[in-house]
């Protein structure tokens, strides 16, 4: 699948940039930070590292981020859109969620919208607008398998994992790239594990919370039960760790090991991943 269609313009611009102008708090308020806004969004992430980060994006100046991490940035904003949306539609379609699990979608909803909102005024003007979405995963027919994702609670949750499980291997994948830059390494980690959180809440919540194979909070080897959402579990059966196959260090199962690990996913394969799902 095309990796260039309609999520075209992330893969934009990406010559690296060996810029790093990492800056104290005191110094980035010197410099004239904006922290009504980009600060205010970090610490509602939680993190105080994600508050820092938005003070060193101020100093880097709206507009001039470095070219790796304003596409970096721009790549994780579709990801948040593509979320937030999907649950601000789920929290509003009427009789879809169950008065139990209310809360749980609520509060990844706020997470959700919470990225979004910290993603676009760290990106200013440079955030790209979000896109149109077709959750069917019909690439804009809404007839695609998930049609009935916002009127059957079991495909909206299958949905929902899908979703989550691809962003916790989105961010892992793009940690590399960012290593230059250590403030905004952190801040895209303290989202990271966020997502993983959610991740892990709504597998077990898929699975009544009996942590019962393959509806448990880790994914084992590449299973999926959802029915052409192979290619987010792509990969998650590798057996090598740095080199090492750990098959020949460890008694343990090889389903367990593939467990212990969690695999990153490169930006291109995200994309061919989210596709249809953008109109």
């Amino acid at each position: 699948m095309s990796t260039t269609t309609r999520a075209d313009g992330v893969l934009d611009g990406f010559d690296p940039e060996i810029a790093s102008r990492l800056v104290t708090r005191r110094d980035a308020i010197a410099k004239g930070a904006v922290t009504s806004g980009l600060v205010m969004a970090g610490l509602r992430i939680g993190t105080v590292p994600a508050a820092l980060a938005a003070l060193s994006t101020s100093a880097f100046g709206q507009g001039r981020l470095p070219t790796v991490v304003n596409g970096i940035l721009n790549f994780a904003l579709v990801l948040e859109y593509l979320e937030a949306e999907f649950y601000n539609r789920g929290i509003a379609a009427p009789n879809l969620i169950p008065a139990a699990d209310r809360n749980i979608f609520l509060t990844i909803q706020g997470h959700e919208n919470t990225h979004v909102d910290y993603l676009k005024n760290t990106l200013g003007a440079s955030a790209r607008p979000k896109p149109t979405f077709d959750y069917s995963y019909g690439n804009g027919s809404g007839t695609g398998p998930f049609a009935d994702v916002f009127t059957n609670y079991t495909t909206f949750k299958a949905v929902a994992q899908a979703f989550e499980d691809t962003g916790v291997r989105a961010y892992k994948g793009q940690a590399p790239s960012l290593m230059p830059y250590k403030d905004v390494l952190q801040a895209a980690l303290t989202i990271h594990s966020v997502e993983a959180r959610h991740a892990a809440e709504v597998r077990r919540l898929r699975g009544n919370f009996a942590d019962n194979e393959p509806n448990q909070g880790w994914i084992t080897r590449a299973i999926t039960d959802i029915p052409g959402t192979e290619a987010v579990y792509a990969g998650e059966d590798n057996l090598i760790q740095g080199g090492i196959d750990i098959t020949t260090i460890t008694t343990v199962a090889s389903k367990e090991l593939t467990e212990a690990f969690d695999e990153p996913l490169t930006m291109a394969q995200v994309l061919a991943i989210v596709d249809p799902f953008i109109v």
